[in-house]
């Protein structure tokens, strides 16, 4: 059984590092409208495309020392990075959820979230080629997890009506963008996958670590109020802190209500 498990546990690994690999194509040319099949991964520097054997996941990387064979230029740390954390994701969904079709399904929203977070953080948005499939998908798939069908509606229409109706709010009525439709289509594909209890906590977990970070821009970068801050981020991170542990949470709130 242990055999089993580091088996299964090291081939998600892996899987999740190539995988990470197109995730970082899916990052460089979704926000500008490229394919994501042709051209060939070229060095961004001198366009010289990579060879196959450059290509590895993370072991590239260290071999060539993060420059570019040809050019010598840096490679940006960004690529293994997310190589890493795709891997490390996958790796730890398994070993929560096992081998199935859940954890099939919670791998894509993990990989769409670290895409989303990383296009956010470049250009503050969330494309809305990824969140509109993802919604349909964790409706269409929501028969295998465990929040079923309605509760992925719910989560559905709770997540995106609360952030809709704030989005509203603060546009027509404050005459100012508090909240970026993207983020509402964000919030209404996650509550789709988690269920409405998730999506909550996912809200909560998204704002408090946004203000925290906010904060800390303000008092020590020198940031103001007026300076955006993309949510997309903040909104990924609690989610995924709600797929792992939000059963957890809701467990450890309802008994520290009960006193």
């Amino acid at each position: 059984m242990e055999e089993s498990l580091a088996y299964s546990l090291s081939a998600a690994f892996v899987l999740g590092l190539i995988i990470g690999s197109f995730l970082n194509v899916c990052i460089h040319r979704l926000p500008r409208n490229e394919s994501l099949i042709a051209p060939s991964s070229h060095c961004p520097s001198c366009g010289h495309p990579i060879r196959g054997w450059d290509n590895i996941p993370l072991v590239s990387f260290l071999i060539l020392g993060g420059r570019c064979r040809d050019c010598r230029q840096p490679i940006s740390w960004r690529y293994p990075l997310i190589e890493l954390v795709n891997g490390l994701g996958y790796l730890l969904l398994v070993w929560r959820f096992g081998v199935g079709w859940t954890t099939v399904v919670y791998a894509l929203l993990f990989s769409a979230l670290l895409v989303i977070t990383f296009i956010d953080l470049d250009y503050q948005i969330v494309p809305n080629v990824i969140t509109y499939p993802g919604i349909v998908i964790g409706v269409a798939v929501s028969f295998i997890l465990p929040v079923g069908f309605w509760g992925s509606l719910t989560g559905f229409l709770v997540g995106g009506g609360l952030f809709y109706l704030v989005a509203e709010i603060s546009f027509r009525i404050l005459k100012k963008e508090a909240l970026g439709f993207g983020d509402v289509k964000l919030i209404a594909m996650i509550g789709a996958f988690l269920g409405w209890k998730q999506v909550l906590l996912t809200i909560f977990l998204g704002a408090l670590g946004g203000s925290v970070i906010g904060l800390f821009f303000i008092v020590f970068m020198g940031k103001s109020r007026e300076d955006a801050i993309p949510f997309g981020p903040f909104l990924s991170l609690g989610a995924v802190v709600a797929l792992f542990s939000g059963p957890a949470i809701w467990s450890w709130y309802q008994q520290l209500g009960a006193f």
